[in-house]
């Protein structure tokens, strides 16, 4: 059995869809789909049910998941393994960003990433943290940066620092970037635009408002925050952001912010890895290397 195929059998089963897996594996659709049937053809068995919307597994292929899933684990572990004993960063990183983040760190962090790491290789992913630690669950990404995540057995976290959050508004004439504190109850009688849940920072403030016996007045949902601050800029409503959000915007003189106080409300910004996969000096070196950048680019 082709550990190759293998691999690309397990991608396609857990993404559910041939098109989704040869994006996340760089590869041609056809080429991916030939491989897999040669699968098929050694095993004598059909191992997907293709229908309009992807891919299930048939009865065969869930017993063949489950074994592919220990077989490519074993495998990397003693990949892992070996770069232990050698102590070498090698390999490749596939970190998750939530676009936020993404904006400011990616570019220093591809940098800092090459000239630190010659012998390995980076990829960068956007996604909300609700998204994203999915990905870490299934092995799509290796580490990732997420907002107010809940503690879990099944994952690893480093805390990195708090953003304080702030009520976004169009700047009037002659006005100021950062404004005097508000209130979470003066928050609550703005129109605003906002992700839908479960962004981070939508439950964050629909469960603090909520505690306060009030509700969000939500005008527009909307998921790209570039989106978000277009449509604050023209005065359509306002927004409850961290100030990196503005300043990575590029236009932070058309916006006026306040700090939301009484009380204080923060968003935390972590590393997360998977606690079920062994860690090389890869991820290990990474994460120190983000945390790093994070608190340089934030401060």
């Amino acid at each position: 059995m082709d550990l190759k195929q293998l691999e690309y059998f397990v991608h396609v089963a857990e993404l559910g869809s041939f098109t989704r897996a040869a994006s996340f594996l760089s590869i041609a659709q056809p080429a991916l789909s030939r491989q897999v049937r040669a699968l098929e053809v050694e095993l004598r068995q059909s191992l997907f049910e293709r229908n309009g919307r992807g891919v299930t597994l048939t009865e065969a292929g869930t017993r063949l998941l489950a074994h592919g899933r220990g077989i490519l684990q074993q495998v990397e572990r003693a990949r892992l393994d070996m770069e232990d004993h050698r102590g070498a960063a090698t390999g490749r990183l596939v970190l998750a960003l939530p676009p936020s983040v993404s904006r400011t760190l990616t570019t220093p962090l591809v940098a800092s990433f090459r000239a630190r790491f010659p012998k390995a290789t980076l990829s960068v992913v956007e996604g909300l943290s609700t998204y994203v630690l999915e990905w870490l669950a299934i092995g799509r990404v290796d580490c990732a940066v997420v907002y107010n995540v809940a503690p879990s057995a099944a994952i690893d976290l480093v805390p990195v620092l708090d953003e304080q959050l702030y009520l976004v508004s169009a700047r009037e004439k002659g006005g100021k970037l950062i404004g005097p504190p508000v209130t979470l109850a003066e928050v609550a009688e703005h129109e605003l635009v906002i992700p839908s849940l479960p962004h981070s920072i939508r439950m964050l403030l629909e469960t603090a408002l909520a505690n306060e016996g009030r509700k969000a007045r939500v005008s527009l949902e909307v998921e790209s925050i570039p989106a978000i601050l277009d449509l604050v800029q023209q005065g359509q409503a306002h927004a409850v952001l961290a100030l990196n959000a503005i300043r990575a915007s590029g236009h932070e003189n058309r916006f006026a912010v306040r700090p939301i106080r009484r009380p204080k409300m923060t968003t935390t910004l972590w590393i997360a890895t998977s606690a079920q996969r062994h860690r090389g000096p890869l991820i290990d070196q990474s994460i120190d290397l983000v945390k790093e950048l994070l608190l340089k680019l934030w401060s």
